[in-house]
């Protein structure tokens, strides 16, 4: 059972600013215990915001660059350069500004196709934390939003993507937007040690509220299987997103 906290800020950038001094944090204890920090970022505007906070002045000079390591939660099926690309957001707002190695950016390949990429991924993930068949990456950090629907990363309501059990990558295909996404499964998600929750605006108070205080009989949200084992939640909203708590 994970440890679920809710941090409430002002407005977006003071959302940002804590979040951001809680990711430098978690990124100092992890340096220094592991000799590295390994985080899965998200795409979105309200991570966006905290990208800028962390390539700002304020923050940036009090990380260990070299020691991190940056991979995503889940990927659109376009090119990296694409505008709807979630690697290009986060490179152009925080990759491109701050001293990380090439070789420390793990992006989906998902130029292929996506059943093609998700299998890469899932190769590149296991390479890199050194795991046999059907073990489990311990990201120290997962940033995650959430959707109108109850969505998180690209895990959709009533999508078979929510009962893969042995996958570490899937590429779903999502009806509402007649798209496939490529998105890392809920066994992933599970085992990571932090799990960041970034919300903001009036439009997301009615979906936090029935994540964070389901009614009785409510169907379950795909955001409320994130549930890591040994693991904390911590939900980053603005006053707008925690209207109804």
């Amino acid at each position: 059972m994970s440890r679920v906290e809710s941090i409430v800020g002002r407005d977006v950038a003071d959302l940002a600013g804590k979040a951001a001094s809680e990711f430098v944090n978690l990124a100092k204890i992890s340096v220094e215990a592991c000799g590295r920090f390994v985080v899965a970022l998200s795409g979105g505007e309200t991570p966006k915001s905290l990208y800028a906070s962390l390539a700002s002045g304020e923050f940036r000079s009090k990380i260990s660059w070299p020691r991190l390591h940056f991979f995503w939660g889940d990927e659109r099926p376009v090119s990296p350069d694409d505008p709807a690309s979630n690697y290009r957001m986060a490179f152009e707002a925080l990759l491109s500004k701050a001293p990380v190695p090439e070789k420390n950016i793990h992006r989906v390949p998902a130029e292929h196709a996506p059943d093609v990429a998700a299998g890469r991924y899932e190769k590149e993930i296991r390479d890199f934390f050194g795991l046999p068949d059907l073990a489990w990456p311990r990201f120290d950090l997962v940033l995650l939003g959430i959707g109108d629907d109850g969505h998180t990363a690209s895990l959709f309501p009533d999508s078979d993507a929510l009962r893969e059990t042995r996958r570490l990558v899937v590429a779903p295909y999502v009806e509402k937007l007649r798209s496939h996404r490529i998105t890392l499964t809920l066994p992933a998600f599970n085992r990571a040690a932090n799990i960041f929750f970034l919300v903001e605006g009036k439009s997301k108070a009615a979906i936090v509220r029935d994540v964070l205080r389901p009614r009785p009989g409510s169907k379950q949200l795909p955001a409320q299987h994130i549930d890591p084992q040994d693991g904390r939640v911590v939900w980053f909203l603005d006053q707008a997103a925690a209207a109804l708590l």
